[in-house]
């Protein structure tokens, strides 16, 4: 291509800002908007307008990060992810070029332009290694939406009132068989309150039980989703450390002996997934029962355990009456439903009733009912069955992959449950923190470990999750840009 720009119009290119009457302007360190980000946009720039054509070579990685002063890291990240959005063809030793077919768009000229994060805007439910998604893929459409058109031709007129605060009572009972047959519980419908989400259950307990000053304590690290609501809320939490046992209850006692309330997640600790030993759940229950204090198990992804069967719930081992359990839909069906549910105590439904009734109007029956038939006709227990295959895969394929990538450089933390990895990667000077944030930058959904602290962090990593790992090439593509991004974390410090 004897028309090509050389390396040094590159340069000058790489160098330019993206604006139309673009002044010489340096590349800026900011944790916002990444080295190779703006690389990105500049060269895209430079193709939207004509001063690099399809067909054009690209310099090398190694005479470009020279040319600039950046890392090989920083430039090659930049390259992937224009190749990845159609930018950039790599043709082996021969070197990378302009994409040939890459056209121009009737409306303005020039190529579509895609960045990483407008990627992540428009489609923020399926981020790579994105938390707190079931396996979209695998969900069962088909009977889904059967079991929703049978519903909406048997729509009555009843169904078209107020909902009920409390739930749908067929879905109330379907739960209440399901936490017996599954988790141990023995509990009326009654007992069951259906709610718009995690924190609408946290909610209706505070507003039933919790009084100002009440301390609560909280797993250190620990959700901070809710963490960050019960704050919300006035909630005065004290962080307990979590060891491979789970909460150290002698911890909390030290820490804050006079808190009223305790949140765990014993099943699968969120997010190190480990299980709380049988010794640590009789300390919390007997603390809870000779000081009338409150435990509120999060049951969250009780469901997915791969070298072992559920645990038997705190609830089912709770004979003061102290547990308040609650668990979610999001996880084991689909996020949008906003669909959880509480179960409380028998001497508490008058106080829940009365606390739902005020805060609540009770959320949407249909898809209640939706649900409860799910349930009824034997999908449910279906579904779970097949999930915990498909993710005990997934979570192998993740590992394997991370391993061939990187080598002896990471390893997981977290035991073999739960829907995400808690993973460390060792050799790089960059904080996990520094790298969650330029990867998230880059559209990535995972997470740093720190973020998850209350306090200083005793332990560091990345949380990843290998729900939506539908390939081994996708695997392998998402580790080989996370392991760019981790050298351009280390070399922009």
């Amino acid at each position: 291509m004897g028309g090509s720009p050389d390396i040094q119009e590159m340069a000058v290119m790489a160098k330019q800002s993206p604006s139309a009457n673009a002044k010489d302007t340096p590349l800026l360190h900011d944790d916002n908007n990444p080295i190779y980000l703006q690389l990105c946009a500049r060269f895209k720039t430079a193709i939207a307008e004509g001063r690099m054509a399809p067909g054009d070579r690209m310099p090398s990685v190694r005479a470009l990060a020279s040319e600039l002063g950046l890392s090989r890291g920083t430039v090659n990240l930049a390259y992937q992810i224009m190749a990845e959005e159609g930018y950039l063809e790599f043709r082996g030793a021969a070197g990378t070029f302009v994409e040939e077919r890459l056209k121009k768009t009737s409306n303005a000229g020039s190529p579509r332009l895609v960045t990483g994060r407008a990627r992540a805007e428009r489609l923020p439910n399926i981020r790579p290694f994105q938390l707190g998604l079931p396996a979209l893929d695998a969900f069962p459409r088909k009977t889904w939406n059967r079991l929703v058109s049978r519903r909406s031709r048997e729509l009555g007129i009843e169904q078209l009132g107020h909902p009920q605060p409390a739930g749908l009572m067929a879905l109330r009972e379907r739960i209440a068989a399901y936490l017996a047959f599954s988790r141990g519980i023995a509990c009326r419908p009654e007992q069951v309150f259906v709610t718009s989400g995690h924190r609408a259950s946290l909610e209706l307990i505070m507003r039933a039980l919790h009084q100002p000053g009440d301390g609560i304590w909280f797993e250190d690290p620990g959700y901070p989703i809710a963490r960050d609501f019960l704050v919300s809320m006035g909630a005065k939490l004290h962080p307990v450390p979590v060891d491979q046992d789970g909460l150290i209850v002698e911890g909390g006692r030290a820490r804050a002996p006079d808190a009223r309330f305790a949140m765990v997640t014993p099943a699968n600790q969120s997010p190190l997934c480990v299980m709380m030993s049988k010794e640590r759940r009789g300390e919390l229950l007997k603390w809870a029962e000779e000081g009338q204090r409150w435990i509120i198990e999060d049951d969250y992804d009780s469901e997915y355990r791969y070298n072992r069967r559920p645990p038997l719930s705190l609830k089912a081992m709770d004979r003061g009456e102290r547990v308040l359990f609650t668990g979610s839909f999001s996880k084991v069906l689909y996020p949008a439903l906003r669909l959880a549910y509480l179960l409380v105590p028998p001497s508490e439904i008058d106080s829940f009733e009365r606390a739902s009734r005020l805060i609540s109007a009770g959320c949407p029956e249909f898809h209640q009912s939706v649900i409860a038939d799910f349930m009824e006709q034997g999908y449910f227990i279906r579904h779970l069955k097949k999930m915990r295959t498909l993710y005990a895969q997934r979570r192998q394929l993740l590992v394997d992959t991370m391993q061939d990538v990187f080598g002896d450089g990471v390893r997981a933390i977290s035991p073999p449950a739960g829907l995400h990895l808690a993973m460390q990667f060792e050799g790089y000077r960059a904080s996990s923190a520094k790298i969650a944030t330029l990867a998230q930058a880059d559209g990535f959904g995972l997470q740093s470990l720190s973020s998850w602290h209350m306090g200083p962090p005793s332990v560091d990593g990345l949380l990843i999750s290998f729900t939506n790992l539908s390939s081994r090439h996708m695997a392998e593509t998402l580790a080989q840009r996370l392991k760019a991004i981790c050298m351009a974390a280390d070399q922009e410090g």
